[in-house]
C-alpha cells in the first residue's frame, strides 16, 4: 500500500486526493487554497506571516508566523507531508499536541524538518528531535533529504504496534510509542523537564513556522484505529 500510494502522487495534482487515499481514509489537512483547519498555538486564526501562493503554504515571514496546530486531533495515525526548506531553514511536525503550555515541544514529539547542513546536536530532517534515531553514529541512517529549495517527501506512521519514518521513501528508524525503550529515550533528552510530553492519549499535528522560511504541501493524514 505505502509504494502504490508513494508512486499515485508523483501523477496527481498538488493538494488532491485520489479515489485510493478517499478509500483509505485520508483527508487532506492543506487544501491548496486556504488555512482552514489550522490556527496558531494556543490562540485564534492564523498569523500573517504564513501565506499561500500557488498551491503552497508557506512561513514566508517567521517573526509574524507563529507555530500553527490542527483543529483536529488524533490518536494514531498515518500522514504524509512535502516540504521545501529553505537555506540554513528549520521547522518541525509535531503530533499530540496539547492544549497547554507555553510552546507546542512541551507536549508533542517533533519530526524534524530542517536544512541537513546545519544538523545541530547531530539532529538530521526526519529524526525524531533527540529521540530517534540514536546519537550512536553507527546506528544513523544515512541522509536521504534533497537541498534547499528542493521538495522533499516525509511520511510519518503513529501506530499501536510500531511508529515509522520515511524520508524520501528510505525508512529511517522504527519505534514503539510509549515502550520502555521510547522512555528511556526521553529521559536522556531535554524533554525530560517537560511533565507533559508525549503524555497525551491524542492532539493536535502542529507545524514550526518560527525558525525559517519552509513550505508545505500535499499534506495528508488518515487515523489508524486500534484494535481491541
Amino acid at each position: 500500500m505505502i509504494a502504490i500510494l508513494a508512486a499515485a502522487f508523483a501523477f496527481q495534482a498538488d493538494n488532491t486526493l485520489s479515489a485510493r487515499e478517499s478509500r483509505a481514509g485520508y483527508k487532506l489537512l492543506f487544501d491548496g487554497k486556504t488555512t482552514n483547519g489550522w490556527h496558531n498555538f494556543m490562540k485564534t486564526g492564523v498569523g500573517a506571516g504564513w501565506t499561500i501562493k500557488d498551491g503552497v503554504l508557506s512561513s514566508s515571514d517567521p517573526h509574524n508566523a507563529g507555530d500553527i496546530v490542527s483543529e483536529d486531533k488524533y490518536e494514531w495515525f498515518e500522514m504524509w507531508v512535502d516540504y521545501n526548506v529553505s537555506k540554513g531553514g528549520n521547522s518541525g511536525i509535531m503530533f499530540r499536541v496539547a492544549d497547554t503550555g507555553d510552546a507546542m515541544w512541551h507536549s508533542g514529539p517533533e519530526v524534524q524538518i530542517m536544512d541537513s547542513a546545519v544538523d545541530p546536536h547531530g539532529q538530521l530532517a526526519g529524526y525524531l528531535y533527540e529521540i530517534y534515531p540514536s546519537h550512536d553514529e553507527a546506528v544513523k541512517p544515512p541522509d536521504a533529504t534533497k537541498p534547499p529549495g528542493e521538495w522533499n517527501r516525509i511520511h510519518i506512521i503513529v501506530s499501536p504496534k510500531k511508529c515509522e519514518t520515511f524520508m524520501n521513501g528510505v525508512k529511517y528508524y522504527d519505534y514503539v510509542y510509549g515502550s520502555e525503550d521510547f522512555w528511556a529515550r526521553v529521559k536522556k533528552s531535554k524533554f525530560h523537564e517537560w511533565p507533559e510530553f508525549a503524555k497525551s492519549a491524542s492532539g493536535r499535528i502542529g507545524i514550526q513556522g518560527d525558525h525559517g522560511v519552509v513550505s508545505f504541501k500535499n499534506v495528508k493524514i488518515r487515523p489508524i484505529k486500534a484494535k481491541a
